[in-house]
């Protein structure tokens, strides 16, 4: 167990394996944290920490995780980014690969929005999207759930508080994966690997738009989780996809 400051936040990160950098992101929406991981369709760190230098952390201010830091309002989204581009940093790490599950589809696209020189290829495994019949999904749920957990643990944030970051975060730009827009996508020349899902939280219909939209995307067999005897197959494509992105040479 390892942690990694900057100012106000703090970061609770592990690693596994050597090789190629792959930046891994549990899904658990604002609760995901790196244990997470283990209880995912697949266990990638576990699948992949053979041929790749494995990296992971509890996502800020998750209840069960111990990363801890502001609620910044403004800019909910690009403080995630913040944490995760700033534990490459702390690493020594310039340019990196990264597989993340459900909340991990909005962050990867926002990774390589941010540093798209950095981002070689990303694997988005059941990513979370917006659908139109049901714009308030996320900030309902983590109002009802995430929300009043967290103002247990920090006396120094309010209801009012919480509102204000959630309505930011899922209400104000409330549409396709929330971080891009579907112009982005058109001309995202990033390399990405799509595995959709099919349940409210995670949309087929937007994971799917995405895939058709991204001109260097590829896209897995449908579904890919049940029977779970497929999910090996998955886990084929998304080896074969890694190595066909890695660059030869070690970040």
């Amino acid at each position: 167990m390892s942690f990694y400051e900057k100012g106000p936040v703090r970061i609770r990160y592990e690693e596994a394996g050597a090789g190629f950098p792959l930046l891994l992101i549990a899904g658990g929406g604002l609760n995901s944290t790196m244990a997470g991981l283990r209880t995912a369709p697949f266990d990638p760190v576990a699948e992949f920490k053979d041929e790749y230098r494995c990296i992971a952390s509890d996502l800020r201010n998750a209840n069960a995780g111990e990363s801890t830091g502001p609620l910044e309002a403004e800019r909910p989204w690009d403080a995630y980014t913040d944490d995760h581009l700033g534990l490459m940093d702390h690493l020594g790490i310039d340019r990196f690969m990264v597989l993340g599950f459900c909340i991990g589809g909005p962050f990867i696209w926002n990774l390589i929005k941010r540093a798209p020189d950095r981002v070689v290829a990303g694997v988005l495994a059941q990513p979370s999207g917006s659908r139109p019949e049901a714009r308030d999904l996320f900030y309902d749920g983590n109002m009802k759930g995430w929300g009043p957990e967290l103002l247990k643990r920090r006396p120094d944030l309010t209801t009012e508080m919480v509102d204000k970051f959630l309505t930011r975060m899922y209400r104000t730009d409330a549409d396709f994966v929330f971080t891009v827009t579907r112009d982005f996508v058109r001309h995202c020349e990033t390399p990405v690997l799509i595995l959709p899902d099919d349940i409210p939280q995670h949309p087929y219909a937007v994971a799917m738009e995405a895939a058709m939209l991204a001109p260097n995307a590829e896209v897995s067999m449908f579904p890919w989780k049940e029977p779970t005897e497929r999910i090996p197959l998955a886990v084929r494509q998304i080896r074969s996809f890694l190595r066909a992105h890695r660059p030869t040479q070690r970040a």
